[in-house]
Formats: structure tokens, sequence, C-alpha cells
């Protein structure tokens, strides 16, 4: 900001050294001196302005002499060192040019621009130029569009050579003391003005003052640089104040912005909440029905465990009988070693004459042990093929039918147990026969063999042998069944995570079926949208028949004729046939009622309407007699 003070300063003191530089420069460059000179007469009129205008009143017209020599100069100003360009008609220095480029650096000069343009009077670049600075100095932005256009010096060498006064320093002076223009009020009229034609001539004799002035602008000055000072407190305050209207402004804008956003979320989450309460809804269901089928295959498995126990026991049972009857054997067989010990003490003096029954005893006893020793071979057999059951039952794929095999299995090798059993009974009968008869030689020999009680003792001693034989062989069975329950419950774990797995898989066949069922119901939706839409193509083609249909109607009450309503017809008057989508109602223009396009395909000239308009066959049919009756 620039002061009366400050410019009378720049008038004075900082003029008279302007003077002598160029002086001394003048003999150098006289484009410097032509700068020079112009920024002393910017100074003096720009200067003269101010003093006069606030002495006028501040408030000027387009007739004020001091305004006109400003804008004289200021023309001047501008055209120093403007570059010639060609165009169709000659070689021209276009002011407009410049001036015109402030709109694209400030959007606010748009306005300037735009209305010179449309003043009507305005015929040369010259003109417009002059509105434009007439118009930015009643807006009070005249240095600040003019500060914009300087610092682009880019731009301002398409229009300007490098010693012009817009390029140089004093440019940027001119510009600084143009600021002070903003406390004159300058009310302008361009549009009645003839600013092409003017003569821009700069009048030096009002530049001409006394000493008597001098004193009186010393006077001015004071008041001239208080009233500034406040003025260019107010402007600061109210730009300011704008500034941050314009912030508050734009965050309410915001705010709002963001509020209904935040709106719209909060829908979106509350439409998404109650998606997720339908879905946890129908996900209860499907546990629901989940529970009741594993509880209904608990109860089938549970059923199938509870026929495999029972299959179990009786194959216990059976082998129960069979330990007991062995042990009832095994009680007799001791009664029987009671008998014999008792017979022992009378037959100790009958030893000598047992000698060749005790060799063939022991012949017998030779045979019964390699009897026993394949009784051991098949139990080893019986072991090994429990073994291979074992690992045959671990690497089962299929549970349920290899558990039925090995059942079977089991079956037979009871079945071949029992055999075996049944084949020890026999032997065991064979002995006590072999017993009887070793009993009977021994009460032949009773008096002539002494010695056979040690043979006979030998005997009980492999007799208790075998009877400890057959008790581990018993003890090895037991084992063998606490195995097979060992098996039976990891089959029993087995069948349970196979069931958990089956559940598994039924859930995951639930869920392929849920998305099955909603791509269903998706695709029932769009069918339905479809329908919808169909209905509406359907409704939209009614109504506009009604629409023919209403035009028809008032075109025949223009005529006279009595129209009747589409509500009062649902079948046709000639062929009775009931109206539909296909079959659209029409009106006859002669009669006004309804009939099918069927009975009312024909076209005739009436009275109402010179064009063919639609008619049923019976008007037809009259209209021709008629046409044929005023013919002849």
């Amino acid at each position: 900001m620039y002061s009366p003070q400050s410019l009378h300063r720049w008038g004075i003191t900082h003029s008279e050294s302007m003077e002598r530089l160029s002086n001394s420069q003048a003999l150098r460059d006289p484009m410097s001196m032509e700068r020079t000179n112009l920024l002393n007469m910017a100074k003096l009129s720009i200067k003269g302005l101010i003093e006069s205008a606030l002495s006028f009143g501040r408030t000027l017209d387009s007739d004020y002499p001091p305004l006109q020599q400003f804008f004289v100069v200021m023309e001047h100003c501008l055209k120093h060192g403007l570059k010639v360009k060609k165009s169709f008609l000659g070689y021209s220095k276009s002011l407009w040019g410049p001036l015109e480029m402030v709109e694209k650096l400030c959007p606010e000069a748009g306005e300037i621009a735009a209305s010179v343009r449309d003043l009507p009077g305005l015929k040369t670049p010259l003109g417009r130029a002059r509105a434009w600075l007439r118009l930015a100095l009643m807006q009070k932005r005249l240095a600040d569009y003019l500060r914009l256009l300087i610092t682009r010096k880019d731009l301002l060498s398409n229009f300007y050579d490098n010693s012009a006064v817009m390029v140089e320093e004093e440019g940027a002076v001119i510009v600084g003391l143009l600021v002070g223009l903003n406390v004159i009020d300058a009310n302008l009229c361009v549009k009645g003005e003839d600013l092409d034609t003017q003569v821009g001539v700069i009048d030096f004799s009002m530049y001409l003052k006394n000493d008597i002035d001098d004193y009186r602008s010393g006077e001015r000055n004071g008041q001239v640089a208080a009233i500034l000072d406040q003025k260019n407190y107010v402007e600061e305050l109210n730009r300011q104040l704008n500034s941050s209207v314009h912030g508050l402004q734009g965050r309410v804008d915001n705010l709002e912005k963001s509020n209904s956003k935040l709106i719209e979320e909060l829908a979106i989450a509350k439409n998404n909440i109650i998606k997720l309460q339908e879905e946890n809804h129908q996900l209860r269901n499907e546990n629901t029905v989940i529970l009741i089928k594993a509880q209904q295959q608990l109860e089938v498995t549970q059923v199938d465990v509870d026929v495999e126990l029972d299959t179990y026991k009786q194959s216990r049972q059976g082998l129960d009988e069979m330990y007991n009857e062995a042990r009832r054997q095994l009680r007799e067989e001791c009664q029987l070693r009671q008998d014999v010990e008792n017979e022992l003490v009378v037959q100790v003096s009958m030893k000598q004459e047992m000698d060749l029954a005790m060799k063939l005893l022991e012949k017998d006893i030779h045979e019964k042990q390699d009897t026993l020793i394949g009784l051991r071979h098949q139990l080893d057999e019986v072991k090994a093929i429990n073994v291979e059951m074992y690992t045959k039952m671990q690497t089962s794929d299929d549970g349920m039918k290899q558990k039925n095999d090995m059942i079977t299995r089991l079956e037979e090798k009871t079945n071949q147990i029992t055999a075996t059993m049944k084949q020890l009974e026999q032997r065991l009968q064979e002995a006590e026969r072999d017993r009887w008869t070793a009993e009977d030689g021994a009460r032949k020999f009773k008096h002539d063999f002494a010695n056979k009680a040690d043979s006979l003792q030998k005997q009980i001693a492999q007799r208790e042998k075998q009877m400890l034989q057959l008790e581990t062989d018993l003890k090895i069975e037991k084992e063998w069944r606490q195995t097979l329950q060992n098996d039976l419950e990891r089959e029993r774990d087995i069948v349970a995570q196979l069931s958990a797995e089956a559940q598994q898989i039924n859930g995951l066949k639930k869920e392929f079926h849920r998305l099955q069922d909603e791509n269903s119901q998706l695709k029932g939706i769009c069918e339905e949208q479809e329908q919808a839409l169909e209905e509406l193509g359907c409704k939209l083609s009614e109504s506009k028949l009604k629409i023919e249909d209403i035009k028809e109607a008032n075109k025949a009450l223009q005529g006279g004729q009595v129209w009747l309503k589409d509500k009062d017809a649902t079948h046709c008057k000639l062929c009775e046939k009931e109206f539909s989508i296909s079959r659209r109602k029409h009106h006859c223009r002669n009669c006004g009622e309804i009939f099918c396009n069927a009975c009312s395909d024909n076209e005739l000239p009436l009275p109402a309407s010179p064009k063919p308009v639609r008619v049923c066959d019976t008007c037809h049919a009259l209209l021709l007699q008629r046409c044929s009756s005023n013919a002849t």
C-alpha cells in the first residue's frame, strides 16, 4: 500500500534522482529515457488524481479531466514496447491482447472481459482496452489485475519487447502506485462514450503548479494519509472476514456431505443387520434340523452296536459252555486220579509185571504227545489268523462290510475251535478207553506186574501236564477274547469318527443345498421382476390404447356422436367375442360402438373428418349404400 505522503515523496525526491540518472543514460539508451518519462508522468497523474478526487468529493465521473488524463497516461504506458503483429489488413499494435490474458490468470476478471465484448458501440481493440481500464478502475481491482500480468514474464514476452515499461522494473513501480486509487469511487458510463475515436494526448498544463499549491498539498497529505490508513485497515479486515466466511461455508458443506454419507451408511448398516438376523435365524433352523438328523443317525448306530454286542455275547456264552465242560472233565479226571492213587498202594507189588504194559503205554503217550503238538500248531495258526484279522480290521475302508466279513470269519473259526474241541473230546474218550483197557490189563496182571505203579505215576504226571497245558490254552483264549473286545472298542471309535465325518459331509451337503436354494430364490426373483416388467409393458400398451380411444372419443364428441365407454363393452358387438390383450377394442367413428379389429377394419371419410377413419362393417355397408343412392 502507498499513502499520499509516499506518493509525494516518490514525486519529488526519487524523481529528481531518476532525472539525473536519465540525463546520464539518455545518450546510451533512448528506451530507458522513455520509461523514466512515462514513470514520472504516471506518478504525477496518479498523485494529481488522488488529491483532486479527495478535494472534489471522491466520486468521479467520465468528464473529470484528471481522470481522463490518467487513462491517457495509462494507455501510453501499456502501449510502450508493444510488438507489431501482422494481420490481413496490415501491421498493427493491439493493446487488447495482453489485457485479455488477465481473464486466464484471474477468473474474477472474466466478468469485465465478457461485459467489454458485449458492449455494442466498441469496434476496435483499442476501444475494448479503454473500456476494460475503466471497468477495472470502477471495480477497484486495476492494480491487482496488472500485478498478475507483470508477474508472468513468459506471457508478456509474446506481446512486449524486452525493454518495454511493463516488462522492466518501472512497470512494477506503476502497479504499486495504482494501489492508491482504491480510495477513489468512480461512476463511469462506458456505453454512451465513443472510445474508438478518442485521441490520447497528454496535457502537461495540469501538472504545472506554484508554491501555494505545494503548501496546500502538504496540508492535504496529512489528511489523505489518515484516510488511506483507515481505508486500508477496513479493506484488510473485510478481506479476512470474507476468507473466514468462505472457509466456514466450506466446512459446513463438508459437514453436510459427511452427515449425508453417515446417514446412508447407517441405513446400509441397518439393512445389513436385518439380513444378518435373518441369516442367523435360518442357521438356527438348519442347526436344529442337523441335530435331529444326527440324533437319528446316532440311534441307528446304537442299534447296530447293540446287535453286534448281542452276537458277541452269544459267541461268548458258547465259549463259556465249552470252558465249563472242560472244567467238568478235569474234575472227573481228578476223581480218577484219587482212585488211581488208592489203587497204586495196592499195585506197588505189581510193578515188575507192568513193564510190558508200560512200553505199550509209552507208545500211546508218544502218540498223544504228537496229537498235542498238532493241537498246539493249530492253536498257533488260529492266533496267526486272529492277528491277520486284527490287521485287516484296522486297514478296512468299508467298515460295515469288513465287520460282517470278520464276524463270518470269527464264526468259522469258532466252528473250527468247536471242531478241535470235539476232536480233543474224542481223543480224551480214546484215552479213557485206553485207560480202561489198561485197568483191565492191570487187573489181569495184578499179581504179575508189581512195578506198574511207577508207570502209572508217570502217566498221572503227564496228565497233570496236559491239564496245565489246557489251562494255559484257556488263558490264551481269554486273552484273545480281551483283544477282541479291545478291537471292538477301537472299531467303535472308528465308527464314531466315520459318523463325525458323515456329519461334516452332511453339513457340506446342506450348505450346498442352501446355496442352491439361494440361487433358485434369486432366479425366482429375476423371473418375478421379468413378469412385472411384462405386466408393466402390457399396462403401457393398454394405457396407449386408452389414450388413443380417448382421442377418438374426443373427436367423436366434437362430431356430436354418442361414444360408448370402454368399461361398458366386454364383447364385440358383431361377432360377440370377448376382448383381451390380443383382441383389442376399437371404436367406430360413425356409430360410436366398440368392435374388434376384424369387425372394424374398414376406413371411409366422414362429414366430421374428411380423412378416412375406422368404421364397423355395418356402418361401412350403410355408408356405401348412401353414397350409391346419392350418386344415382
